[in-house]
Protein backbone atom coordinates (compact mmCIF):
# COMPACT_ATOMS: atom_id res chain seq x y z
CA UNK A 1 0.00 0.00 0.00
CA UNK A 2 1.23 3.48 -0.85
CA UNK A 3 0.09 6.29 1.41
CA UNK A 4 0.99 9.98 1.48
CA UNK A 5 3.66 9.46 4.13
CA UNK A 6 7.00 11.13 4.61
CA UNK A 7 8.88 7.83 4.93
CA UNK A 8 8.53 7.62 1.14
CA UNK A 9 10.44 10.89 0.76
CA UNK A 10 13.61 9.50 2.29
CA UNK A 11 14.16 7.48 -0.89
CA UNK A 12 14.48 10.68 -2.93
CA UNK A 13 17.84 12.36 -3.43
CA UNK A 14 18.33 15.20 -0.92
CA UNK A 15 14.72 14.83 0.17
CA UNK A 16 15.13 14.26 3.90
CA UNK A 17 15.73 17.97 4.64
CA UNK A 18 12.64 18.72 2.54
CA UNK A 19 10.63 16.13 4.49
CA UNK A 20 11.71 17.65 7.79
CA UNK A 21 10.93 21.17 6.59
CA UNK A 22 7.43 20.27 5.38
CA UNK A 23 6.80 18.20 8.51
CA UNK A 24 7.72 21.20 10.66
CA UNK A 25 5.49 23.48 8.60
CA UNK A 26 2.53 21.11 8.94
CA UNK A 27 2.91 21.15 12.73
CA UNK A 28 2.59 24.94 12.59
CA UNK A 29 -0.36 24.69 10.18
CA UNK A 30 -2.11 22.42 12.69
CA UNK A 31 -1.44 24.93 15.47
CA UNK A 32 -2.99 27.74 13.38
CA UNK A 33 -5.98 25.51 12.60
CA UNK A 34 -6.60 24.59 16.26
CA UNK A 35 -6.12 28.15 17.56
CA UNK A 36 -8.65 29.49 15.06
CA UNK A 37 -11.36 27.08 16.21
CA UNK A 38 -10.85 27.78 19.92
CA UNK A 39 -14.07 29.01 21.54
CA UNK A 40 -15.09 30.21 25.00
CA UNK A 41 -17.89 27.64 24.85
CA UNK A 42 -16.91 24.14 26.10
CA UNK A 43 -19.52 22.38 23.94
CA UNK A 44 -18.08 24.01 20.81
CA UNK A 45 -14.53 23.05 21.81
CA UNK A 46 -15.60 19.45 22.41
CA UNK A 47 -16.98 19.17 18.88
CA UNK A 48 -14.04 21.01 17.36
CA UNK A 49 -11.58 18.68 19.09
CA UNK A 50 -13.33 15.71 17.50
CA UNK A 51 -12.36 17.18 14.13
CA UNK A 52 -8.83 15.93 14.89
CA UNK A 53 -10.14 12.45 14.07
CA UNK A 54 -11.08 13.68 10.58
CA UNK A 55 -7.51 14.78 9.88
CA UNK A 56 -5.95 12.36 7.42
CA UNK A 57 -3.37 12.81 4.70
CA UNK A 58 -3.23 16.65 4.92
CA UNK A 59 -3.06 16.58 1.11
CA UNK A 60 -4.30 20.13 0.54
CA UNK A 61 -2.05 21.82 3.14
CA UNK A 62 0.94 19.89 1.79
CA UNK A 63 0.13 21.05 -1.72
CA UNK A 64 -0.09 24.69 -0.58
CA UNK A 65 3.39 24.42 0.95
CA UNK A 66 4.99 22.42 -1.85
CA UNK A 67 3.53 24.68 -4.53
CA UNK A 68 5.22 27.59 -2.81
CA UNK A 69 8.53 25.69 -2.64
CA UNK A 70 8.13 24.66 -6.29
CA UNK A 71 8.54 28.27 -7.45
CA UNK A 72 12.33 28.18 -6.97
CA UNK A 73 15.15 25.64 -7.04
CA UNK A 74 15.94 23.50 -4.03
CA UNK A 75 16.76 24.50 -1.33
CA UNK A 76 16.02 28.17 -2.09
CA UNK A 77 12.36 27.24 -2.64
CA UNK A 78 11.88 26.71 1.10
CA UNK A 79 12.40 30.44 1.59
CA UNK A 80 9.30 30.95 -0.56
CA UNK A 81 7.14 29.38 2.18
CA UNK A 82 5.92 32.39 4.14
CA UNK A 83 3.92 32.63 7.40
CA UNK A 84 0.91 33.41 5.21
CA UNK A 85 1.20 29.98 3.64
CA UNK A 86 0.50 28.38 7.03
CA UNK A 87 -2.67 30.45 7.29
CA UNK A 88 -3.69 29.58 3.73
CA UNK A 89 -2.94 25.88 4.35
CA UNK A 90 -5.06 25.89 7.52
CA UNK A 91 -7.85 27.69 5.65
CA UNK A 92 -8.10 25.18 2.80
CA UNK A 93 -7.99 22.29 5.29
CA UNK A 94 -10.80 23.92 7.28
CA UNK A 95 -12.93 24.22 4.14
CA UNK A 96 -12.16 20.59 3.31
CA UNK A 97 -13.09 19.46 6.84
CA UNK A 98 -16.40 21.31 6.55
CA UNK A 99 -17.24 19.41 3.37
CA UNK A 100 -16.43 16.09 5.09
CA UNK A 101 -18.71 16.89 8.04
CA UNK A 102 -21.54 17.89 5.71
CA UNK A 103 -20.95 14.89 3.41
CA UNK A 104 -21.28 12.54 6.37
CA UNK A 105 -24.70 14.04 7.12
CA UNK A 106 -25.83 13.69 3.50
CA UNK A 107 -24.53 10.12 3.26
CA UNK A 108 -25.71 9.11 6.76
CA UNK A 109 -22.18 7.83 7.35
CA UNK A 110 -21.21 6.61 10.80
CA UNK A 111 -17.48 6.04 10.40
CA UNK A 112 -14.58 8.22 9.22
CA UNK A 113 -10.84 7.70 9.85
CA UNK A 114 -11.89 4.64 11.88
CA UNK A 115 -13.79 6.86 14.32
CA UNK A 116 -17.41 7.94 14.79
CA UNK A 117 -18.64 10.78 12.61
CA UNK A 118 -19.98 13.99 14.18
CA UNK A 119 -23.51 13.15 13.04
CA UNK A 120 -23.28 9.67 14.56
CA UNK A 121 -22.04 11.10 17.86
CA UNK A 122 -24.08 14.26 18.20
CA UNK A 123 -26.78 14.20 15.54
CA UNK A 124 -27.31 15.92 12.22
CA UNK A 125 -28.14 19.32 13.69
CA UNK A 126 -24.82 19.58 15.52
CA UNK A 127 -22.92 18.27 12.48
CA UNK A 128 -24.51 20.80 10.12
CA UNK A 129 -23.74 23.67 12.50
CA UNK A 130 -20.17 22.46 13.03
CA UNK A 131 -19.65 22.36 9.27
CA UNK A 132 -20.96 25.93 9.07
CA UNK A 133 -18.67 26.92 11.96
CA UNK A 134 -15.70 25.53 10.06
CA UNK A 135 -16.60 27.45 6.89
CA UNK A 136 -17.14 30.72 8.74
CA UNK A 137 -13.84 30.31 10.63
CA UNK A 138 -12.03 29.51 7.39
CA UNK A 139 -13.01 32.89 5.92
CA UNK A 140 -12.35 34.70 9.18
CA UNK A 141 -8.86 33.17 9.20
CA UNK A 142 -8.21 33.92 5.54
CA UNK A 143 -9.25 37.55 6.07
CA UNK A 144 -6.40 37.92 8.57
CA UNK A 145 -3.97 37.82 5.62
CA UNK A 146 -5.36 41.11 4.34
CA UNK A 147 -5.33 39.93 0.72
CA UNK A 148 -8.79 40.23 -0.88
CA UNK A 149 -7.62 38.12 -3.85
CA UNK A 150 -7.41 35.05 -1.61
CA UNK A 151 -10.86 35.62 -0.12
CA UNK A 152 -12.36 36.09 -3.59
CA UNK A 153 -10.63 33.00 -4.96
CA UNK A 154 -11.64 30.78 -2.03
CA UNK A 155 -15.16 32.23 -2.05
CA UNK A 156 -15.46 31.19 -5.68
CA UNK A 157 -14.15 27.72 -4.82
CA UNK A 158 -16.66 27.21 -2.00
CA UNK A 159 -19.45 28.31 -4.36
CA UNK A 160 -18.17 25.71 -6.83
CA UNK A 161 -18.05 23.01 -4.13
CA UNK A 162 -21.68 23.68 -3.22
CA UNK A 163 -22.74 23.68 -6.87
CA UNK A 164 -21.03 20.32 -7.37
CA UNK A 165 -22.85 18.85 -4.38
CA UNK A 166 -26.19 20.19 -5.62
CA UNK A 167 -25.58 18.74 -9.11
CA UNK A 168 -24.72 15.40 -7.53
CA UNK A 169 -27.85 15.48 -5.34
CA UNK A 170 -30.00 16.27 -8.37
CA UNK A 171 -28.59 13.19 -10.11
CA UNK A 172 -29.16 10.67 -7.33
CA UNK A 173 -30.94 7.72 -8.84
CA UNK A 174 -30.23 8.93 -12.37
CA UNK A 175 -29.19 5.69 -14.04
CA UNK A 176 -28.60 7.58 -17.30
CA UNK A 177 -25.79 9.69 -15.84
CA UNK A 178 -23.06 10.18 -18.45
CA UNK A 179 -19.33 10.61 -18.00
CA UNK A 180 -19.23 14.37 -18.79
CA UNK A 181 -21.73 15.02 -15.98
CA UNK A 182 -19.83 12.73 -13.62
CA UNK A 183 -16.56 14.57 -14.30
CA UNK A 184 -18.23 17.95 -13.90
CA UNK A 185 -19.47 16.91 -10.45
CA UNK A 186 -16.01 15.66 -9.45
CA UNK A 187 -14.25 18.73 -10.83
CA UNK A 188 -16.47 20.97 -8.75
CA UNK A 189 -16.77 18.89 -5.57
CA UNK A 190 -13.18 17.72 -5.18
CA UNK A 191 -10.75 19.00 -7.79
CA UNK A 192 -11.57 22.70 -7.46
CA UNK A 193 -10.22 22.95 -3.90
CA UNK A 194 -7.16 20.79 -4.63
CA UNK A 195 -6.36 22.93 -7.67
CA UNK A 196 -6.85 26.15 -5.70
CA UNK A 197 -4.49 24.88 -2.97
CA UNK A 198 -1.73 24.58 -5.56
CA UNK A 199 -2.47 27.73 -7.53
CA UNK A 200 -2.91 30.02 -4.51
CA UNK A 201 0.14 28.55 -2.77
CA UNK A 202 2.24 29.44 -5.81
CA UNK A 203 0.64 32.90 -6.19
CA UNK A 204 1.32 33.77 -2.55
CA UNK A 205 4.96 32.81 -3.10
CA UNK A 206 5.22 35.32 -5.95
CA UNK A 207 5.02 32.93 -8.90
CA UNK A 208 4.00 34.29 -12.28
CA UNK A 209 0.63 33.44 -13.84
CA UNK A 210 2.05 30.70 -16.06
CA UNK A 211 3.56 28.77 -13.14
CA UNK A 212 0.59 29.35 -10.83
CA UNK A 213 -1.90 28.13 -13.43
CA UNK A 214 0.22 25.10 -14.31
CA UNK A 215 0.32 24.10 -10.65
CA UNK A 216 -3.43 24.72 -10.45
CA UNK A 217 -3.98 22.33 -13.37
CA UNK A 218 -1.70 19.80 -11.66
CA UNK A 219 -3.93 20.02 -8.58
CA UNK A 220 -7.16 19.68 -10.57
CA UNK A 221 -5.94 16.58 -12.40
CA UNK A 222 -4.76 15.15 -9.09
CA UNK A 223 -8.10 15.93 -7.42
CA UNK A 224 -10.11 14.12 -10.09
CA UNK A 225 -7.80 11.09 -9.90
CA UNK A 226 -8.11 11.14 -6.10
CA UNK A 227 -11.92 11.10 -6.30
CA UNK A 228 -11.97 8.25 -8.81
CA UNK A 229 -9.84 6.20 -6.43
CA UNK A 230 -12.20 7.14 -3.58
CA UNK A 231 -15.09 5.89 -5.73
CA UNK A 232 -13.27 2.60 -6.30
CA UNK A 233 -12.57 2.20 -2.58
CA UNK A 234 -16.19 2.99 -1.64
CA UNK A 235 -17.37 0.28 -4.02
CA UNK A 236 -14.68 -2.37 -3.54
CA UNK A 237 -13.37 -1.79 0.01
CA UNK A 238 -14.64 -2.58 3.49
CA UNK A 239 -15.08 -0.24 6.46
CA UNK A 240 -12.06 -1.76 8.20
CA UNK A 241 -9.83 -1.47 5.11
CA UNK A 242 -10.81 2.06 4.15
CA UNK A 243 -11.36 3.43 7.65
CA UNK A 244 -14.75 5.01 6.89
CA UNK A 245 -18.28 3.97 5.98
CA UNK A 246 -18.19 2.29 2.56
CA UNK A 247 -20.98 1.44 0.15
CA UNK A 248 -22.60 4.83 0.72
CA UNK A 249 -22.53 5.78 -2.97
CA UNK A 250 -24.52 2.67 -3.88
CA UNK A 251 -26.91 3.08 -0.95
CA UNK A 252 -27.60 6.71 -1.87
CA UNK A 253 -28.04 6.12 -5.61
CA UNK A 254 -24.87 8.02 -6.56
CA UNK A 255 -23.28 6.64 -9.69
CA UNK A 256 -19.49 6.64 -9.68
CA UNK A 257 -17.15 6.10 -12.61
CA UNK A 258 -16.84 2.28 -12.48
CA UNK A 259 -20.64 1.98 -12.40
CA UNK A 260 -21.19 4.66 -15.05
CA UNK A 261 -18.84 2.74 -17.34
CA UNK A 262 -20.61 -0.51 -16.49
CA UNK A 263 -24.05 0.86 -17.37
CA UNK A 264 -22.91 2.67 -20.52
CA UNK A 265 -21.06 -0.34 -21.87
CA UNK A 266 -23.56 -3.13 -21.25
CA UNK A 267 -26.02 -4.60 -23.77
CA UNK A 268 -29.68 -4.23 -22.82
CA UNK A 269 -30.10 -7.55 -20.98
CA UNK A 270 -26.89 -7.15 -19.02
CA UNK A 271 -27.74 -3.53 -18.25
CA UNK A 272 -31.06 -4.60 -16.74
CA UNK A 273 -29.18 -7.09 -14.56
CA UNK A 274 -26.70 -4.40 -13.51
CA UNK A 275 -29.54 -2.02 -12.64
CA UNK A 276 -31.18 -4.75 -10.56
CA UNK A 277 -27.96 -5.10 -8.57
CA UNK A 278 -27.77 -1.32 -8.02
CA UNK A 279 -31.40 -0.86 -7.08
CA UNK A 280 -31.35 -3.80 -4.68
CA UNK A 281 -28.15 -2.46 -3.08
CA UNK A 282 -26.37 -5.74 -3.88
CA UNK A 283 -22.80 -4.59 -3.30
CA UNK A 284 -21.31 -8.07 -3.65
CA UNK A 285 -22.98 -8.71 -6.98
CA UNK A 286 -22.12 -5.25 -8.29
CA UNK A 287 -18.44 -5.66 -7.34
CA UNK A 288 -18.29 -8.89 -9.29
CA UNK A 289 -20.00 -7.27 -12.25
CA UNK A 290 -17.67 -4.25 -12.51
CA UNK A 291 -14.65 -6.54 -12.29
CA UNK A 292 -15.96 -9.05 -14.83
CA UNK A 293 -16.98 -6.34 -17.31
CA UNK A 294 -13.64 -4.53 -17.13
CA UNK A 295 -15.36 -1.36 -15.90
CA UNK A 296 -13.27 -1.25 -12.73
CA UNK A 297 -10.02 -1.52 -14.65
CA UNK A 298 -11.23 1.11 -17.12
CA UNK A 299 -11.97 3.56 -14.29
CA UNK A 300 -8.57 2.97 -12.72
CA UNK A 301 -6.92 3.54 -16.09
CA UNK A 302 -8.64 6.93 -16.31
CA UNK A 303 -7.21 7.81 -12.88
CA UNK A 304 -3.72 6.66 -13.92
CA UNK A 305 -4.00 8.74 -17.10
CA UNK A 306 -4.89 11.80 -15.03
CA UNK A 307 -1.86 11.24 -12.79
CA UNK A 308 0.35 11.08 -15.88
CA UNK A 309 -1.28 14.27 -17.18
CA UNK A 310 -0.79 15.96 -13.81
CA UNK A 311 2.93 15.17 -13.81
CA UNK A 312 3.16 16.72 -17.26
CA UNK A 313 1.88 20.02 -15.81
CA UNK A 314 5.04 20.23 -13.67
CA UNK A 315 7.42 20.97 -16.55
CA UNK A 316 7.60 24.54 -15.22
CA UNK A 317 8.91 23.35 -11.83
CA UNK A 318 12.71 23.20 -11.48
CA UNK A 319 14.07 19.62 -11.33
CA UNK A 320 14.89 18.46 -7.82
CA UNK A 321 13.37 17.09 -4.61
CA UNK A 322 10.28 19.32 -4.67
CA UNK A 323 9.22 18.18 -8.14
CA UNK A 324 10.15 14.59 -7.23
CA UNK A 325 7.93 14.77 -4.17
CA UNK A 326 5.02 16.17 -6.17
CA UNK A 327 5.44 13.24 -8.58
CA UNK A 328 5.50 10.81 -5.65
CA UNK A 329 2.35 12.33 -4.19
CA UNK A 330 0.63 12.06 -7.57
CA UNK A 331 1.42 8.34 -7.76
CA UNK A 332 0.29 7.81 -4.18
CA UNK A 333 -3.15 9.31 -4.89
CA UNK A 334 -4.17 6.25 -6.93
CA UNK A 335 -1.95 3.69 -5.21
CA UNK A 336 -3.71 3.65 -1.85
CA UNK A 337 -6.30 1.61 0.02
CA UNK A 338 -7.54 4.31 2.42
Amino acid sequence: MSVLRFDMIAKLDQAEPLAEAIRSELVQVTAVFDAQLESDQPCVNALARHIEHYRGKMLRPMLVLLSAAATDRWPAGLARILPGHRVLAATVEMIHMATLVHDDVLDEAELRRKGRTINALSGNEAAVMLGDYLISNAFHLCSSLGDPRLNLALGKVTNTLCEGELVQLSNRGNWELDEPTYFEIVRRKTASLVGASCELGAELAGANDQVSRALGRFGEDLGIAFQIQDDVLDLMGTDDEVGKSTGRDLAKGKLTLPVVKLLRGECSDSRVRALDLIQSNDAVGLRAKVVESGSLEAARNVALGLVHQAKGQLACVPPGPVRDLLHTMADAVVDRSA
